[in-house]
């Protein structure tokens, strides 16, 4: 599999957005720092999660974070965003875009993985950190993380 420049970071971006998006649906100092690293684990473990899978093994490999092909950016984010619920949104036209590219080139199982990955990325931030100030509190996932992953999953159809 052969993929340009523009199509690996569409398709490493997916996930990313997808963590993101769950991430500031619940704002917290403490907690947002939390779930970045959860969302980095996600990242740096995908490869070794999913060995015989050639789409994560081409777009996530070492060699690409190392050249900086892909890495991982920070997108603009506007405060209506958050508040509106647009992130969300955002966040599944990303992975509809990702798709769109893998549907001829990839296999439906590797897709399939891979969907389950964008949705395990938003799945570790949700899981990382519960309410209150430092976010150690119970429930670990909020109803509005809670209903996020929701869209996501309904978006991913898995």
């Amino acid at each position: 599999m052969q993929y340009n420049e523009t199509e690996l970071k569409t398709i490493a971006n997916a996930p990313m957005m997808a963590g993101m998006a769950i991430s500031l649906v619940d704002l917290g100092i403490v907690s947002t720092a939390i779930e970045a690293a959860a969302l980095g684990k996600e990242f740096v473990g995908v490869a070794k999660k999913y060995p015989n899978n050639s789409l994560i093994q081409t777009v996530f490999s070492e060699e690409n974070f190392k050249s900086g092909v892909i890495k991982p950016e920070k997108p603009e984010i506007t405060p209506e965003e958050v508040q509106s619920g647009a992130l969300v949104d955002r966040a599944i036209a990303s992975i509809s875009e990702a798709i769109t590219i893998l549907t001829d080139r990839a296999t439906p199982e590797e897709i399939q993985e891979y969907k389950q990955f964008i949705y395990g990325c938003g799945e570790a931030v949700a899981e990382a950190a519960g309410s209150g100030l430092f976010g150690s509190g119970s429930p670990k996932v909020s109803e509005k993380e809670a209903l996020a992953l929701s869209r996501l999953k309904t978006a991913l159809a898995i």
